[in-house]
């Protein structure tokens, strides 16, 4: 059967470092895992590159390659078993812990007794709507959670009266001599009676239904620090789902959504604030009461003031989350126009009308263009 090589799978020159090597095979692992790929061949093109892998990166097996090809491992025609790698270390760099939990690795030919291997358990996501203050100021809230825990019953084991398997004696695997011409190679693949656990129960756990673990609600305790804002993600380490087979429970991120306020705008750490005036505040100058989010303030504002000029608050902002310090407050000055007005009121705007503005340069470079 012609296979391709296995330089070509993994996109390398012959003179390929190990590095490279690693590197090509991470992102095919990337980009063709199918618990993350939606291609049609998907599978066929990630056990490829596993193959390939698993033989350019051990020297011995290379060296092996390099001299005969495919038929350095063929087994009746069966080319190269790679039962006996171990792909968890990189698969973690890849795609970190239980980040392939859902793929069957047995039906790509992986050996060892991966099913008994303590592994931790899957992270959650947690959405946690804030109001604005609480995330200026921080807060401490009570969440509660619908987890996977160890069940009690059985202590995580799923059943009593545990049976060593007779076929494997207890090591969820099996050993397989193959003949090659260079000589007899051993692979492990995992035992087909015990499907991997080394053993079996005489009774399952009614509590579980065998899989050791149960739902239970949990009131998780967290305190949210001040700064927080949209998107921002707390990691709760150990307080996630059970791990398996004795391994560490995953963790809780709580990713936060903010809520508008109605009266300040956010960006970054600081805050800004549209402030109201009326156009004979603007012309006049006044002094005027400003909220903020550690109380009111007074500011003054001078006369000939115009929409959009901004004064700025220091440390009246928000805290930062990551460092020490705070943002400042923007208050942007908005002049607004009256949009009634009495018989006198309009003679005093009439009056006002004549001021002598039509000379000043902004309404004079308009009037030079038209002309």
């Amino acid at each position: 059967m012609n296979k391709k090589d296995y330089y070509d799978i993994l996109g390398v020159e012959k003179t390929a470092s190990q590095d490279e090597i690693k590197s090509a095979f991470r992102k095919l692992a990337k980009k063709y895992h199918p618990d993350v790929s939606k291609e049609a061949n998907a599978e066929e093109k990630f056990k490829e590159a596993q193959e390939a892998y698993a033989v350019l990166s051990d020297e011995s097996k290379r060296n092996q390659y390099d001299q005969f090809g495919h038929g350095a491992f063929d087994n009746n025609g069966g080319g190269y078993d790679f039962s006996g790698f171990d792909f968890s270390d990189i698969f973690s760099e890849v795609f970190g812990n239980g980040g392939f939990s859902n793929f069957n690795f047995d039906s790509f030919g992986f050996g060892g007794n991966r099913k008994n291997r303590a592994a931790k358990g899957p992270d959650r996501i947690v959405r946690i709507d804030l109001d604005f203050e609480e995330a200026a100021f921080g807060v401490n809230k009570t969440i509660n959670l619908s987890l996977n825990t160890v069940c009690e019953e059985c202590d995580g084991e799923g059943g009593f009266d545990v049976n060593t398997c007779d076929k494997c004696h207890g090591a969820g695997t099996i050993t397989i001599d193959q003949r090659t011409i260079l000589g007899t190679f051993r692979t492990q693949t995992t035992c087909d009676k015990c499907h991997g656990q080394g053993k079996s129960y005489t009774r399952e756990c009614k509590q579980c239904h065998g899989s050791g673990k149960v739902k239970k609600d949990k009131d998780i305790e967290v305190k949210i620090p001040a700064g927080v804002n949209t998107g921002h993600q707390l990691r709760i380490a150990g307080k996630g789902e059970a791990g398996k087979n004795g391994g560490p429970n995953g963790d809780i991120y709580l990713e936060f959504y903010i809520r508008k306020h109605p009266l300040f705008e956010r960006a970054g750490n600081d805050i800004y604030l549209e402030l109201p005036i009326t156009v004979a505040e603007a012309a006049l100058g006044t002094k005027k009461k400003v909220p903020t989010l550690y109380g009111t303030i007074n500011l003054t504002i001078p006369a000939g003031s115009e929409s959009n000029d901004k004064h700025r608050v220091r440390g009246k902002g928000i805290e930062n989350v990551d460092f020490f310090g705070k943002g400042d407050m923007y208050i942007v000055l908005k002049v607004k126009t009256p949009q009634k007005l009495s018989r006198d009121q309009k003679k005093l705007f009439e009056q006002l009308s004549k001021t002598g503005l039509d000379i000043d340069k902004d309404f004079q470079k308009i009037n030079d263009y038209i002309k």
